[in-house]
C-alpha cells in the first residue's frame, strides 16, 4: 500500500498560505509577483472607479438642475438611450450573469461587455435609475482582471481569484471599505455557504486596500463616513433584543421587496418588441413615481443622508420605502443596468426612522441601522460584509447589533434567493 500523497496546491494557494510576501533566504523583504498582480489590479480598478464617479457625478450634477415636471420628459428619454444602447452594443447583463460567470467559466468575465455596461449604466444613473454603480464598477474591474489572466497565461484557480480580486477591488471604490468590500466579493456569490471562495480572501483583500487608496487619493471619498448617524452607544441587553426584532422586521421587509420585484419583472416580460421600448416604458413609469415622490429618484446615496437628517412623518417614510421598492424594481427588470445594494440601504432608514417615529422609546440610529442590515442581507444573502460595510459607511461602533439584525435577515429570508445565481449545487465547478 503506497503512502498517501499530500495533495497539491495551486499556485495561488502556494503563494498564500507560504509566501505571501515572498520571504526568501536572500531577500526577506522581496514582495511576491502575485501580490505585485494583485496589487496591480487594485490600482487599476481604483483608477477607473475615479474616473467612473467623477463622470456620473458630472452627468448627475447636469440633470438634476430639471424641474420637477421635467423627469417625465427626461426619465423616458433616458430610457430611450439606455434600450438603444443596449440594443446596439449588446446586453451588458446584470450581477446574477457576474455570478455565473465566476461559478461556470472559472471566473471569466466578458470584457466584450463594458461599452454597454458604462454608457447604459452612466446614463441610468445619471438621469435618476433606482439603480447603483457597483454592478458597472464590478463587471469592468472583474473583466479586466480576466484579460489580465490572459495575457499572463494564468489557468483555472488563478484566473478566478484574479477576476475576484478584481470584483473586490471594484466594490471597495463605491463603499470605501477595503475589508467589507473583499469579503462582499466572495460573499455574494453564494445564498448559503456565505463565503465559499476562502482561496481568493488574500488577493481580494490585497486588490482592495490597494483599490481604496488609488481612490480616496483622486476623489477624497471613502475616509469619513458616508452618513453620518446621530450618536448611539450600547448600553444593555435590552438593545440586542431590539436589534432582533428589527431584524426580523427588515427580513420581512425582503419578503415585500422580492414580491415587488418578481411582479414588476412579470409585467415587462409581458411587453413585446425590442429592449428600448421596455426601457423607455421603464423610464416613463421611474418619472412618475420621481414626480409623486422625489426622494426615490436616484440611487440613493445622497437621498439617504436627508432621511438620516430631516423631521418626516411616519407615513411618509414608509409611502418612501414602498415607492423605492418599486423604483427599484421597475429600474432593474426595467433593463436600466445597475445594483441594488445602497438602495436597498435607503428602504431600510426609511422603515426604521419610520419605527422610532411611532415608537419614540427605539433609538432611531438603532433602528434605522438594524433594518438597513436586516433588509440587505435578506435580499443579497451578505450577513459578513453587511455588518462591515453599514459599520465603516455609518461609523456607527457597536457592531453586535449589526450583526444580528444581519443574520435575522439572513436566516428568515426566502428560501429561494432574488439572485437566483447564487443557487449553485455543490458538485459545480
Amino acid at each position: 500500500m503506497q503512502p498517501k500523497q499530500r495533495q497539491r496546491l495551486d499556485q495561488t494557494q502556494r503563494w498564500t498560505f507560504s509566501q505571501l510576501f515572498g520571504l526568501t533566504r536572500r531577500n526577506p523583504f522581496m514582495i511576491s509577483r502575485w501580490v505585485l498582480r494583485w496589487v496591480s489590479v487594485g490600482i487599476l480598478g481604483g483608477l477607473f472607479a475615479a474616473l467612473y464617479w467623477n463622470i456620473l457625478e458630472l452627468l448627475t450634477h447636469v440633470l438634476q438642475k430639471v424641474p420637477d415636471w421635467g423627469v417625465l420628459l427626461l426619465m423616458p428619454l433616458a430610457g430611450l438611450i439606455v434600450g438603444l444602447v443596449i440594443h446596439f452594443l449588446g446586453n451588458p447583463g446584470e450581477i446574477g450573469v457576474i455570478i455565473d460567470n465566476i461559478h461556470f467559466r472559472s471566473g471569466r468575465l466578458d470584457i466584450n461587455k463594458n461599452p454597454a455596461m458604462i454608457l447604459a449604466s452612466l446614463v441610468g444613473i445619471s438621469a435618476g435609475g433606482s439603480a447603483g454603480p457597483e454592478a458597472p464598477l464590478v463587471q469592468v474591474t472583474g473583466s479586466f482582471s480576466t484579460w489580465a489572466s490572459d495575457r499572463l497565461k494564468l489557468q483555472g484557480e488563478d484566473v478566478r481569484n484574479m477576476s475576484l480580486a478584481g470584483m473586490a477591488a471594484g466594490f471597495t471604490a463605491l463603499f470605501g471599505a477595503p475589508l467589507g468590500g473583499a469579503v462582499f466579493a466572495l460573499e455574494i456569490l453564494h445564498h448559503q455557504y456565505v463565503v465559499e471562495y476562502y482561496q481568493a480572501l488574500m488577493p481580494a483583500i490585497v486588490s482592495s486596500c490597494a483599490s481604496y487608496l488609488v481612490f480616496a487619493l483622486i476623489t477624497d471619498l471613502g475616509i469619513a463616513p458616508t452618513w453620518y448617524f446621530p450618536q448611539y452607544s450600547l448600553e444593555g441587553i435590552n438593545d440586542i433584543f431590539s436589534a432582533i426584532l428589527l431584524g426580523m422586521i427588515g427580513a420581512l421587509a425582503g419578503w415585500i421587496f422580492i414580491g415587488i420585484f418578481h411582479g414588476c419583472d412579470r409585467l415587462f416580460a409581458r411587453i413585446p418588441g425590442p429592449i428600448y421600448l421596455r426601457t423607455t416604458l421603464a423610464g416613463l413609469g421611474l418619472g412618475i413615481l420621481a414626480f409623486s415622490l422625489p426622494l426615490t429618484r436616484y440611487f440613493g446615496h445622497d437621498q439617504l443622508a436627508l432621511i438620516v437628517t430631516t423631521s418626516f412623518s411616519g407615513v411618509l417614510l414608509l409611502g418612501l420605502a414602498l415607492g423605492k421598492m418599486a423604483a427599484i424594481g421597475v429600474t432593474v427588470t426595467g433593463g436600466w443596468p445597475g445594483g441594488f445594494i445602497i438602495p436597498l440601504f435607503f428602504i431600510g432608514a426609511c422603515l426604521g426612522k419610520a419605527i422610532a417615529v411611532f415608537f419614540p422609546a427605539i433609538n432611531p440610529s438603532l433602528s434605522m441601522i438594524c433594518v438597513m442590515a436586516a433588509i440587505n442581507a435578506a435580499v443579497t444573502r451578505t450577513p459578513i460584509s453587511t455588518t462591515l460595510l453599514l459599520s465603516k459607511l455609518t461609523n456607527f461602533a457597536p457592531l453586535t447589533p449589526i450583526l444580528f439584525a444581519s443574520l435575522l435577515g439572513f436566516f428568515f429570508a426566502p428560501k429561494v434567493p432574488l439572485i437566483t445565481s447564487q443557487i449553485k449545487s455543490q458538485h459545480d465547478t
